[in-house]
């Protein structure tokens, strides 16, 4: 698997996750630690990005 493809996906399951906890899918429903969840996904895609520049 091609590491920019791994930052995607991890991502999308940061994204899935935050909109599971918001409306309590398989998790108790906590407004507070969805939003702290889907605060990651700019967090792991620049961080994707900012290693993808470094290895060129």
């Amino acid at each position: 698997m091609d590491s920019k493809n791994l930052y995607i996906l991890a991502a999308v399951a940061s994204l899935a996750l935050s909109l599971a906890h918001y409306f309590g899918a398989g998790f108790a429903q906590s407004t507070e630690t969805a939003i702290y969840i889907g605060l990651w996904v700019p967090a792991i895609l620049s961080l994707g990005s900012l290693l993808a520049k470094k290895s060129k």
